[in-house]
């Protein structure tokens, strides 16, 4: 009789444990009606401050090109000025994108302060010399277009303390599209994100 006891405490026990590893499993999130908010930077954030910024940016009369073409952007860089281990490509990606879907923009990978994003576009261009490769499919020079307008910008995190239990961190998207012809800012823009939550909660 003590021998059936063990035995069905411990299926008892294993059951409990398989119960317990499978609420802790991993699961889908609805991301249109995530309503779960955390102190640091979520997809959430990049998502509205991104939507935010292209709305602001199509608004201007300044970036609608005269001629009905579109303006070719270069992203030179954001920066992460947070506490948090984040990629600025969040924010540009989703801001690229959409600029592009809005047929007034498009976006060069060729040319940029830091360096091509996409090295191929020169590469291609030193087969010229190669035996092997059919020379008339080779790109020809003078056909890179330059960009007309840069973006920069950078996210900065503030954290405040409300009373003894509660604490503030503010977040600012800045950024900043130059038209790179005469050197000035064309469209400017700040998106504040603020949240507040328990003071024990970390921000990062």
């Amino acid at each position: 009789m003590k021998i059936l006891n063990k035995k069905t405490l411990l299926a008892v026990a294993v059951a409990f444990s398989l119960v317990g590893c499978a609420e802790q499993g991993a699961y889908y999130v609805d991301s249109k009606n995530d309503s779960v908010a955390v102190m640091g930077l979520d997809y959430k954030d990049f998502e509205m401050a991104a939507t935010n910024m292209v709305d602001d940016m199509l608004s201007s009369d300044l970036l609608v090109h005269p001629q009905g073409g579109r303006y070719v952007l270069t992203v030179t860089g954001i920066v992460n000025d947070t506490d948090q281990r984040i990629d600025t490509d969040q924010l540009t990606k989703k801001i690229r994108t959409s600029l592009l879907n809005s047929g007034r923009f498009v976006v060069t990978t060729a040319i940029n302060a830091n360096g091509p994003e996409d090295e191929m576009t020169r590469k291609v261009r030193e087969l010229r010399k190669s035996k092997m490769v059919n020379q008339k499919t080779v790109k020809k020079d003078g056909r890179v277009i330059a960009p007309d307008f840069s973006l920069t910008g950078k996210i900065i995190q503030q954290n405040q303390r409300v009373n003894s239990s509660t604490q503030q961190v503010e977040y600012y998207f800045q950024l900043t599209l130059t038209n790179l012809d005469d050197g000035l800012a064309y469209w400017e823009k700040e998106y504040p994100i603020i949240k507040r939550g328990d003071n024990r909660t970390a921000s990062w």
